[in-house]
């Protein structure tokens, strides 16, 4: 079997890339004792792994899989060193490191979109979005990311991504473009429009559960904010990607006669998929009642699936993303391990802590802090971190008094905005975006880090910014 080689990475590249590892060990290793701070060597040496895996993510010096799995290695064997880790139990920690719900519904999704894609839906897709906007790529790219975050309110934004990203491919194969512009934007969207519910993002499921905020609470409190920043994401997407938009698409008289329903070649495929996902989908909106995990019901369709349609599995698990989802199970390792060696705590106390008691400056700083947060660190863990300080602001006499009379604390609010929208600044910020680029890139479109984080950065700043204001006056408007 042959080996595909990675691009070569300039030595200039790699030296600064040394250089702003070789500067952050300084800073981390010498700032906190400076300030008199006692902090555990485990916690630093996290700290420097962290950044050493976002650097070398930056500067593309290794696949973005192999990179996670040596980050995993390092923090492991690190806090075996210190003791953070009894090595008879350094495996059962793995194991519980890594999210197997998230990684089952991935490669269960993936299954299902696989065996779909056979049926020709996808091309049939593209062609009517693509008559529909009449070769105008702005159209195209509303259309595009509506539907995609419309869809991303009510099933969850990884979901969505692994349906649409072959849809804009068949698009743009057509139009004979780079469709990396509109996979960015669909993911960015997703974000945001699951934003909006209890079951659009996984943050949103933690945070309904911790605080036993039930659907339509959610969306009541959530939507108009997320809808306003919607609005006006758009029209950001439109000035960022102007230059790309302002190409002509090819073919398009030879399009607009093309019949769509021609490509829809196994009807049969067709219908058995359709079928499965959509019970797939009826049993995500539910899950929460019936006690069932969200990876449980992909792996069980993609069986189902399997077997009616008789699709071949060799066949089927070739078009499977294996190196996003062993990307993944390295950085739940890295996350789980600085997490349990107490850093992420650490850094969460300390900023809460600078808010003084105050409740405004508590709900701008947990937006905030969780903004910045997740778009490096993956939103998920960093959650489960928040949601115990969350409980603990909540019930402090000076924020009862200011929002005393809400029956859900405004904070979980700030938290899930600031959670899910931060995970756009990044490539690793969200599930949704690791997905995407994962896609891309087996399409043949790799998306850099650092092409993301021109984007994916600002972007999720004036999303923010915007969701903060709105969200304030919301607060405000219901004292």
């Amino acid at each position: 079997m042959e080996v595909a080689a990675q691009p070569k990475t300039a030595p200039k590249k790699i030296a600064i890339g040394i250089c702003l590892i070789a500067a952050f060990a300084v800073l981390i290793f010498t700032v906190p004792p400076a300030l008199g701070k006692d902090v555990h060597p485990m916690i630093l040496v996290s700290a420097l792994i962290l950044v050493s895996v976002y650097i070398v993510l930056s500067f593309e010096f290794l696949h973005r899989s192999t990179i996670a799995l040596i980050g995993a290695i390092a923090i492991i064997i690190a806090a075996l060193a210190f003791g953070i880790l009894q090595a008879e139990k350094s495996f059962e920690f793995i194991v519980d490191a890594i999210d197997y719900n998230t990684i089952g519904l991935l490669l269960g999704m993936m299954i299902i979109v696989a065996i779909l894609a056979e049926s020709g839906i996808f091309q049939w897709v593209g062609i009517k979005a693509s008559k529909a906007s009449k070769g105008n790529l702005w159209k195209l790219m509303v259309i595009l990311c509506t539907f995609t975050a419309v869809t991303s309110m009510f099933i969850d934004n990884v979901t969505t991504i692994l349906l649409m990203i072959p849809v804009t491919v068949a698009v743009f194969r057509v139009f004979k473009l780079s469709p990396m512009p509109f996979i960015l934007a669909q993911a960015l969207a997703s974000n945001v429009g699951g934003t909006a519910t209890l079951i659009g993002d996984p943050p949103n499921i933690m945070i309904g559960s911790a605080a036993n905020i039930d659907f339509n609470a959610f969306i009541i409190h959530m939507g108009p904010t997320i809808a306003i920043s919607f609005a006006a994401s758009l029209f950001l997407l439109k000035f960022m990607f102007r230059k790309d938009l302002a190409a002509q698409a090819q073919n398009l008289e030879q399009l607009m006669k093309e019949d769509e329903r021609l490509y829809l070649k196994k009807k049969g495929i067709l219908k058995k998929s359709l079928a499965v996902l959509f019970g797939v989908i009826a049993l995500f909106v539910v899950h929460g009642s019936l006690n069932i995990e969200p990876s449980i019901i992909a792996l069980g369709g993609a069986g189902i699936l399997l077997a009616v349609t008789r699709a071949s599995p060799e066949k089927v698990f070739r078009e499977v993303d294996w190196p996003t989802l062993i990307f993944f199970a390295g950085l739940f390792i890295i996350v789980g391990t600085a997490e349990h060696a107490g850093m992420i705590d650490l850094l969460s106390s300390a900023a809460l802590a600078a808010t003084g008691g105050n409740p405004w400056l508590a709900f701008l700083m947990i937006i905030w802090l969780s903004a910045i947060a997740s778009a490096f660190v993956d939103n998920i863990p960093f959650t489960a971190t928040m949601i115990p300080l969350v409980h603990t602001l909540s019930g402090s006499s000076e924020l009862a008094s200011t929002f005393g009379d809400f029956h859900i604390s405004p904070l979980w609010w700030a938290l899930s905005l600031g959670a899910n929208l931060g995970g756009n600044g990044t490539l690793i910020g969200s599930s949704a975006g690791i997905v995407a680029a994962g896609m891309s890139e087996k399409q043949g479109h790799p998306i850099s880090f650092n092409r993301w984080f021109k984007v994916g950065f600002p972007f999720m700043i004036i999303t923010v910014a915007i969701g903060t204001v709105i969200l304030a006056l919301d607060i405000m408007f219901r004292i």
